[in-house]
């Protein structure tokens, strides 16, 4: 009996030690998009195929990882005109270099839900740092919505005829939301 009692204190601590940081994949209802303006109008566009791959615990953030990979190729603004542009040579140059990606390992607490992701973005050759701040709802299922704004010029999105930001201004905003549920 005493050969056993060891066992079981060993079993009963670690179900009672804290969990880690839990693995997640986003529902097809998850979007990603951006906002910009051009010429005085506000557009709005969605990239179709990304791949976000969260782990997150908002009592474990040293553990908390995310890697979103972009088809550039998918962004869409319900404009096929400006659709055919943005993934053309002058902005995504999505058939030289088809995928965006974002990772992040440095997590901030900034009070109640919200927290900031500090990670790397590379678009078209380059990479750069970009802050994202979201609120996480934890529940079946949890929902992350973050925000963060860049320079597309920093990252060669608009080049040419395309740099003058007074037609197109160098901020863009970029917005999203997940839902996730637990890996099994």
């Amino acid at each position: 009996m005493k050969s056993v009692f060891p066992l079981i204190t060993l079993l009963a601590a670690l179900a009672a030690a804290p969990a880690l940081a839990a693995d997640y994949t986003a529902s097809q209802d998850s979007t990603l998009g951006f906002r910009a303006t051009y010429m005085d109008d506000r557009f709005e566009g969605r990239f179709a195929d990304f791949t976000p791959a969260i782990r997150f615990d908002p009592a474990d953030l040293p553990s908390s990882r995310f890697d979103v990979r972009i088809a550039l190729s998918s962004a869409s603004t319900d404009n096929q005109e400006r659709d055919e542009l943005l993934v053309g040579p002058e902005f995504f140059n999505a058939g030289a270099l088809p995928e965006a990606r974002y990772q992040a390992d440095r997590f901030t607490a900034l009070g109640g839900s919200r927290f900031r992701a500090d990670g790397r973005l590379t678009l078209n050759g380059v990479s750069k740092p970009v802050a994202l701040e979201f609120d996480w709802t934890p529940g079946t299922p949890a929902v992350l919505e973050g925000r963060a704004s860049l320079e597309r010029l920093a990252f060669k999105v608009g080049e040419g005829d395309w740099a003058d930001t007074d037609l197109l201004p160098n901020k863009v905003e970029v917005f999203t939301r997940l839902e996730l549920q637990p890996k099994p």
